[in-house]
């Protein structure tokens, strides 16, 4: 590893490394004596939260400043969702009915990863959530194309690994949901939703309002599947109760196709927002 410390102290790693081999006494045994940042029951407690929260938002900060990422589309979308060649494995007719979304999110990274590399893959970034489903279609998409993506997964109860076309020096596992929001939005210049479950509806709304209350850049927001939003959200009724404004649904893009979508980032307006 180079060495490029600015300052004349010993290095952390150094210290860490001495005391491992210092003499076994029953003062060196003690949890007490044990370095702070190495002593995982110590980073652990209730009180060290605050501390926890800042690593989790850092790590993955500085690791994708030294990839150069300055940029993402973000994909969100449901796991349940699998490849048209797996269809068969859908638990319900209208899940199978889902897979040509799998499909036009592979597209749709696939393009957006093309461009991305006449800017040596800086810019424009394909991110995902790391799982499978239409996060994997993601991931594969820009995979397919040449170029790298970022996986964002989260512990789960149920055992996960990401999958297989994250970029894996860009493949980060998060403990905290918010600080991984966090993350999905600090570079974003799309959102592109695909059909999903609870999380993708929470990944959803939580954008659209730090968007509608201006805590965001309006970006394109774009929800692949007509018929699908309409019919799970009732978005006239919410205009029409005045649980929001009648412009907040011009926040929101509505496409079947990769091609409409990339269509809509064309001709976007950044400056003008």
């Amino acid at each position: 590893m180079k060495d490029d410390r600015r300052h004349p102290f010993r290095d952390s790693q150094e210290d860490a490394a001495t005391a491992n081999r210092i003499p076994d006494t029953p003062q060196t045994r003690a949890p007490a004596y044990r370095l702070a940042f190495t002593d995982t029951d110590f980073m652990m407690r209730e009180e060290l939260r605050p501390v926890r929260l800042q690593l989790e938002l850092l790590k993955p900060e500085l690791i994708m400043d030294e990839r150069g990422i300055e940029s993402t589309i973000v994909m969100f979308g449901g796991a349940r969702i699998p490849a048209p060649e797996n269809k068969d494995s859908a638990k319900t007719p209208y899940l199978a009915e889902l897979t040509r979304y799998y499909d036009e999110a592979r597209k749709f990274a696939y393009e957006m990863t093309e461009r991305s590399m006449q800017d040596y893959g800086r810019q424009n970034v394909i991110c995902t959530g790391g799982g499978p489903g239409v996060m994997e279609a993601g991931n594969r998409g820009a995979h397919e194309a040449g170029g790298q993506s970022i996986g964002l997964n989260i512990v789960l109860p149920h055992e996960q690994a990401p999958n297989a076309y994250v970029t894996p020096d860009l493949a980060f596992n998060f403990h905290y949901f918010a600080i991984r929001k966090m993350h999905f939005l600090m570079r974003a210049k799309a959102v592109c939703v695909f059909p999903g479950g609870f999380g993708t509806l929470d990944e959803m709304f939580e954008a659209l309002t730090l968007i509608q209350t201006k805590r965001m850049a309006k970006i394109p927001f774009i929800l692949f599947g007509c018929e699908f939003w309409r019919e799970i959200i009732n978005w006239d009724r919410l205009k029409e109760a005045g649980t929001i404004s009648p412009e907040d649904l011009d926040l929101v893009s509505f496409v079947e196709t990769a091609a409409e979508a990339a269509a809509v980032i064309d001709g976007w307006d950044y400056e003008a927002c």
